[in-house]
């Protein structure tokens, strides 16, 4: 899936190009370089191509980032450089995979508590790896820890 999202990029930015739409093409550029960088970065590892799962990793850092900007930009009354920030995030987020609902959320760290055999907060460690092993694209992990946190009585 690394390749289609790669091939969404560009796909998505001939049309952008075509459109003449400034904004979107100026942030799937700035998504497109950000992942020459990352593509560089894993060389000395022998990864040519970052896998999908770091490529969803990079998108989300890139919204997190963003969203700290457009919240101070909001902060200190530039209100236009935070409207820009947020057009990046939903262009951003065009790629990104759905993310999970409380109820299935709640689901996995059942699931997840479960299979690990977990009994307190000792074992949230093995409980969160699984978690980000078997649903780390489609999980705010952020959300998860809280409630995994709940489930194991901390």
């Amino acid at each position: 899936m690394a390749d289609d999202l790669r091939t969404r990029f560009t796909a998505e930015l001939k049309t952008a190009m075509l459109a003449k739409d400034a904004a979107r093409t100026s942030s799937l550029r700035m998504i497109t370089a950000k992942l020459k960088d990352v593509d560089i970065a894993a060389r000395p590892s022998g990864v040519d191509k970052v896998p999908d799962d770091q490529i969803i990793a990079m998108l989300r850092g890139m919204v997190k980032s963003r969203a700290e900007s457009a919240a101070l930009y909001r902060q200190g009354n530039r209100l236009d450089l935070a409207e820009k920030e947020e057009a990046e995030i939903a262009v951003i987020e065009g790629f990104l995979p759905q993310q999970m609902d409380e109820a299935a959320m709640a689901a996995a760290v059942e699931a997840a508590v479960a299979e690990a055999g977990a009994t307190s907060v000792k074992d949230m460690g093995k409980v969160m790896a699984l978690l980000r092993a078997q649903h780390g694209a489609v999980m705010d992990m952020a959300k998860a820890g809280p409630l995994v946190k709940a489930r194991l009585g901390a």
